[in-house]
């Protein structure tokens, strides 16, 4: 399975207007935003866990990174409340599930094969300035990719043209690109050399953003 699988170039979604498909685990829905490959696969998705309901345990051959959206996600390492960032990098193995039901927003098989650094962090702990009505937590940094939470005021902006391509996942509130209105939800991937141009709505925003990583792109088989 193909989609969204031209990273040269630029692909928006609204999340919230893709249906919800069934994963093999019962009570475990997702929205697919790009894939290649088939059940194991580099893929990126909104993935939705009904009360009580888990995967089986599994290994993560390419490592995933995630985001607790709502809800309380668990696995026989922690427990992670909305607003998490958690990396388990490739040979870590869980199972994954949540009591009270939770949505993440997770990438698959997208690490550096020799990467072992697993931790969880809130996102919203440790801001710091940068410009005004601009805030931000660097979450991880490595040579192939910078992943960062970020929290804009209304009326601000953010604009750079990062080195290997952009993507971005808005989290609340809403901000114009250009001719784009991005609100709670929307995923916007920007192939490189394509600038970033972003102006936080009347309500502001809170974005989670990673630089970098677009110039590595590889399925599971190859």
């Amino acid at each position: 399975m193909e989609l969204n699988a031209d990273f040269s170039r630029r692909v928006l979604v609204h999340s919230d207007q893709e249906p919800w498909q069934p994963s093999p685990s019962p009570g475990v829905e997702r929205r697919m935003l790009d894939r290649i490959g088939g059940e194991v696969a580099r893929a990126t998705s909104i993935v939705r866990f009904a009360p009580g309901q888990s995967f089986s345990p599994h290994t993560h051959g390419g490592g995933e990174e995630f985001i607790v959206l709502d809800g309380v996600f668990q696995d026989e390492h922690g427990d992670y409340p909305a607003g998490t960032y958690v990396r388990n990098p490739p040979t870590t193995s869980h199972t994954p599930g949540s009591e009270p039901g939770c949505t993440i927003f997770v990438k698959l098989w997208q690490f550096d094969p020799a990467d072992r650094t697993q931790f969880s962090t809130p996102m919203a702990e440790g801001l710091v300035a940068q410009g005004e009505g601009v805030r931000v937590n660097e979450l991880h940094r490595d040579d192939r990719e910078i992943v960062r939470y970020y929290v804009l005021d209304a009326g601000a902006t953010l604009d750079f043209e990062p080195v290997g391509g952009l993507e971005l996942l808005m989290l609340s509130g809403s901000a114009q690109d250009g001719e784009d209105r991005l609100r709670a939800g929307d995923w916007l991937r920007l192939p490189e050399g394509e600038a970033l141009a972003l102006s936080a709505g009347p309500d502001g925003a809170t974005l989670w953003v990673k630089t970098g990583h677009l110039r590595f792109v590889a399925a599971p088989d190859s």
